[in-house]
């Protein structure tokens, strides 16, 4: 008998889920602050510490590389010990990394704390989205991820106000320290607030029956579900779509991440004191994008339309709305270029906030973690492509115009992949994950 079916689920309705999701936006925005530093500070760690194009290519693609193991890694882990325990070995690991980059003095240290830094990342996401998968119905799912996920762009608004002021008054060394000290009280939080929604206090029986109501099996049954492989799940053409959604369109994400503070700096000469408004607004963008994404086809689905045609409908609009960034190379107004990147990175957020959902829509609770960990390792490898061709694209051409035009084709390439490989979004079932 479902949860829903229960003759518990009477009386006052909790809202204890959207706690949650505060929680987990909190801490992705943590996890932005610590990876935009680097391209915070990528003209000030050049100058002290030599660096050129390639050299910091070879950094960011190193903290990719072993983001990409990390993200598997923690998929299976998460899967296995569960979100409350393996997001705080992640978020441990991660922080330890951030205050570690103080302590450097050599290109060759700080790429090895970036790669440390960058497997700690990895268990974000996989632990976010089965929070996600574990704390809310199918129908509210885009729209507790495009909140969480706003935390993407939350982040970054934060580091051009925080980390050019510290490092102006103390130092960079102090910038990575002090962050890294003050964001580690997340941990305490987590560890007291987290538990699944049928273990919670605060749980109303009310809310834990919506929490379940598409469910089609207990928490009792899923929780003595036999393990399942990498392999099984590689077998399914829904693992594929997800994770070739990554690969083409993460490495966009990343390209603002750590590349954009470049961009400003050669095109329209901003530097440490002049980054931040531009950058803010940019991702002020962004998290509204991540936001609207979310809402746009979790109301579609409330409305009667089937997740396929909501999910697929959002994503093709985002698609089709980042290709004016193909100009963003020959726009000389500062702002105009802001305005063509901002919308860029809204529709990259909310285009995210659909795509970080299939895994929940697609396959039962017990491989979700797997499967974004899977998803998450083609994203960081297809981020370590374009980092290695944007370093070499630099170096020798000085323009980011073909890197433009890579960022605004992946999304329709992206799109016509997925709705290729899973045309109506048919979820699989755990027996067929079993018989595979």
């Amino acid at each position: 008998m479902t949860a829903s079916a229960s003759p518990a689920a009477t009386g006052p309705v909790t809202r204890y889920r959207w706690v949650i999701c505060a929680l987990l936006f909190i801490a992705i925005g943590i996890n932005y602050i610590d990876r935009q530093m680097i391209g915070i500070l990528k003209p000030t760690l050049q100058g002290e510490l030599q660096w050129s194009e390639t050299d910091y290519a070879n950094i960011v693609f190193w903290f990719q590389c072993f983001y990409a193991v990390g993200f598997l890694t923690f998929g299976r882990v998460i899967d296995a010990v569960g979100v409350r325990i393996g997001y705080a070995v992640a978020f441990t690991i991660w922080t330890i990394a951030s205050i570690g980059h103080g302590l450097i003095h050599s290109v060759a240290q700080f790429a090895v704390a970036r790669a440390v830094l960058g497997f700690g990342e990895a268990g974000a996401f996989p632990a976010s989205l089965k929070a996600v998968s574990e704390w809310f119905p199918q129908k509210e799912r885009a729209q507790a991820v495009g909140i969480f996920n706003a935390g993407t762009a939350m982040g970054p608004i934060i580091t051009p106000l925080l980390v050019p002021a510290i490092t102006l008054a103390f130092g960079w060394r102090a910038a990575f320290i002090s962050i890294g000290i003050v964001t580690a009280l997340w941990l305490v939080a987590w560890m007291i607030m987290y538990r699944r929604p049928q273990e919670h206090p605060k749980v109303s029986p009310a809310e834990l029956a919506h929490i379940q109501s598409d469910d089609t099996t207990s928490i009792e049954a899923a929780a003595s579900t036999a393990k399942i492989s990498w392999f099984k799940l590689l077998t399914f053409r829904q693992t594929w779509a997800y994770a070739l959604g990554k690969f083409l369109t993460d490495p966009i994400w990343w390209l603002y991440l750590f590349w954009l503070p470049d961009f400003l700096n050669k095109r329209h000469g901003l530097d440490l004191k002049t980054f931040g408004p531009p950058l803010i607004a940019i991702y002020i963008l962004a998290d509204f994008g991540s936001v609207f994404g979310g809402w746009a086809s979790s109301k579609q689905i409330k409305a009667g339309r089937t997740p396929n045609a909501a999910r697929k409908s959002t994503m093709l609009a985002c698609a089709l709305l980042v290709t004016p960034i193909f100009a963003a190379q020959f726009v000389d107004s500062l702002w105009a270029a802001v305005a063509i990147i901002g919308l860029a990175a809204a529709s990259h957020q909310a285009w995210s906030a659909n795509l970080m959902t299939l895994p929940s829509d697609l396959f039962p609770k017990q491989a979700v973690a797997s499967v974004i960990g899977i998803g998450g390792m083609a994203g960081a490898i297809g981020g370590m492509l374009m980092t290695t061709f944007n370093g070499y694209i630099l170096e020798f051409f000085k323009s980011y115009q073909p890197i433009f035009i890579v960022a605004g084709c992946a999304y329709l390439v992206a799109i016509l992949v997925i709705h290729t490989l899973t045309p109506k979004l048919e979820k699989v079932s755990e027996e067929k994950i079993l018989k595979a």
